[in-house]
């Protein structure tokens, strides 16, 4: 990474004499350290290619582009990384390429900002050189965000729950056969096995069950910490939901205490239960630990 800080590219050379590039952690024959960093590229050629039409959000570049195994020159492995050939046409395997860096160069693979065509073929691979000291200094940590984004098809019962949200109501499916309460509903009675349908609307004061204080910052947290996060058990549920508990000192927060819903504005409100912004103590006594002891 410090080499890439200055658009330098090193490989690790292997006890049977290969170049891998990029530099591996273990050697895949001796599964010991690398012994030898080389420089390797900075030009090299591509061995196979995949053409991208639609680039998603977060990938190097936002116009069409290849993702290509490009061999440096020196290098005995591939690897893998974007190249920018203008329309897919262009694009070939043997073609070519060479990197186009970022600007700043920062320690980070992202240092190449991906690969471009260059003119001319290599007569025969360059040797990998050894690698020279730089003066910048060594990277030895790099941040590397990572986005995941879910899609959740609702059933029958979640759709339920979700719509009286949307309402301002908290509603649950109750068990024919045990009688328990789950909210959100699950569709069935993991202990009997049947399905819930009989809908019930539940209350939105509840107990604290189980709480945790983060106070560790991270980012796109949405609360200064600390704060706590909680199971809160709604009255007349079976089952905790999970929420934020505001409104008093993290350390007044304590199993057993009573609980109610603080709604948003309603014109916030959509098919979520981040409705409720949180909970907050509403000053009656706690519930005695027997009450809650079978929904820990």
């Amino acid at each position: 990474m410090t080499a890439l800080a200055a658009q330098r590219i090193l490989g690790s050379r292997g006890a049977d004499g290969r170049v891998h590039a990029p530099p591996f952690e273990y050697d895949p024959v001796t599964f010991a350290p690398p012994a030898e960093l080389v420089e390797v590229g900075p030009e090299g050629a591509v061995t196979t290619w995949s053409w991208v039409d639609e680039p998603l959000a977060g990938q190097p570049l936002a116009h069409p582009f290849a993702w290509a195994l490009i061999r440096l020159d020196g290098a005995d492995t591939a690897m893998l990384h974007a190249v920018d050939a203008g329309p897919a046409a262009a694009m070939r395997t043997g073609m070519r390429v060479r990197p186009r860096w970022a600007e700043p160069t920062v320690g980070h693979i992202r240092d190449i900002a991906c690969f471009e065509p260059c003119d001319g073929l290599a007569a025969e691979p360059a040797a990998p050189r050894p690698a020279a000291r730089t003066d910048a200094e060594p990277v030895t940590m790099i941040t590397t965000p990572i986005t995941l984004n879910y899609e959740h098809t609702a059933s029958p019962g979640e759709t339920a729950c979700l719509l009286g949200l949307a309402e301002g109501r908290l509603v649950g499916q109750r068990c024919p056969v045990c009688q328990k309460v789950y909210i959100p509903p699950r569709g069935a009675c993991p202990t009997c096995g049947v399905p819930t349908a009989d809908e019930v609307e539940l209350p939105d004061t509840g107990i604290v069950t189980t709480f945790c204080v983060v106070n560790v910052p991270y980012p796109g947290q949405r609360v200064q910490p600390p704060y706590v996060a909680a199971s809160v058990l709604l009255d007349g549920a079976d089952i905790a939901i999970q929420h934020l508990i505001l409104g008093c000192e993290p350390g007044e927060v304590r199993m057993g205490m009573r609980v109610k819903a603080a709604w948003k504005p309603r014109e916030q409100w959509r098919t979520t239960i981040e409705n409720i912004g949180h909970f907050q103590p509403t000053g009656e006594p706690d519930a005695p630990y027997e009450s809650y002891a079978h929904h820990l």
